[in-house]
């Protein structure tokens, strides 16, 4: 099995490389088409993910190795009061992001798709978020780091922004971009084996 990940997030490498895992990375330029209006988050989720995994697999499926590669998507949105907040435009955007977080809980969704020999693999997870109250000092000063630029509602849970976090109900590593237990099992169900060992 050849693991490709169809990302240029560096928090998605950093988990599969923790289980050992040895990836290569395809990263397309693919117009992300969802309705973020209308969408539940999860069908959101699910149907970016869905749209990354069928290019990166169309990108690969014609190569000699192809029977061997394992295509894994994903893509993680924060969700708050019927809102979704992903990566951020500007500081200003982040700031009130961060305005919006303070001293309430979110959802952090990511949906998955996997492919291999053509056959697709898909789930999502959620975890519930709850931050403490928050400064303008605190905000700002978060903000000026550059930290929530790249990120799904401004923050990182695994970095500075840990410090704003009062509690997390589900999967942790959902909120940092990647529900690899999640991932582990689907892939099993669908194709009897795992991201590391077969069943």
């Amino acid at each position: 099995m050849k693991l490709i990940l169809a990302s240029k997030s560096p928090r998605r490498r950093e988990i599969l490389g923790m289980l050992g895992l040895h990836i290569e990375i395809l990263t397309l330029d693919t117009a992300e088409e969802g309705d973020r209006e209308h969408c539940t988050p999860d069908a959101l989720v699910r149907s970016l993910a869905a749209q990354k995994v069928k290019a990166a697999w169309e990108n690969v499926k014609d190569r000699p190795d192809a029977e061997d590669l394992v295509v894994l998507s994903a893509d993680t949105i924060v969700y708050h009061n019927g809102r979704v907040l992903e990566k951020p435009k500007d500081h200003e955007d982040a700031r009130n992001m961060l305005h919006a977080l303070s001293g309430d809980q979110h959802q952090v969704y990511t949906g998955y798709a996997v492919v291999y020999r053509g056959k697709t693999a898909d789930g999502f997870s959620r975890t519930d978020v709850q931050f403490r109250e928050l400064s303008d000092a605190e905000i700002d000063a978060y903000v000026a780091t550059g930290d929530p630029m790249d990120k799904a509602g401004a923050y990182a849970a695994q970095g500075r922004a840990s410090l704003f976090v009062e509690k997390i109900e589900g999967d942790y590593f959902n909120v940092v971009g990647l529900p690899a237990s999640d991932i582990n099992v689907t892939m099993k169900k669908t194709f009897g084996f795992g991201l590391t060992e077969p069943d």
